[in-house]
């Protein structure tokens, strides 16, 4: 069984953060160290540590992380212009907490890389 992640306790409200949507299936919240002026983390409710250990049961959550991207992008006012959605695997990907999660990031020009 996969270790519980800071993530799991923000989706039980049991630490704070700025929730910008809830459902059964995800969560979405700001970072807390934005790279951008938009810098949104959406992540699946149940714990999947990388895009590795993804089943085909965890699909209906994994499109949700996209229309839910596309939701917050248009109220953070940064889908016209355009944003970028990054999602690492394991410690070469740059993964740093092993809840898969998706970054929106957008509200300025990312040029061709964001993270170095």
């Amino acid at each position: 069984m996969a270790e519980e992640t800071i993530f799991s306790k923000i989706i039980r409200k049991e630490i704070p953060a700025e929730i910008l949507y809830q459902d059964e299936l995800v969560t979405a919240f700001r970072d807390i160290n934005p790279r951008a002026p938009s810098h949104i983390l959406i992540v699946p409710n149940q714990l999947i540590p990388t895009v590795n250990d993804v089943e085909d049961a965890d699909e209906a959550a994994l499109g949700r992380l996209f229309t839910v991207a596309k939701k917050l992008a248009e109220q953070e006012g940064i889908a016209q212009d355009g944003y970028r959605l990054i999602m690492n695997c394991n410690a070469h990907g740059g993964q740093e907490v092993y809840h898969i999660h998706m970054h929106l990031l957008g509200g300025k020009p990312l040029g061709p890389l964001l993270m170095n």
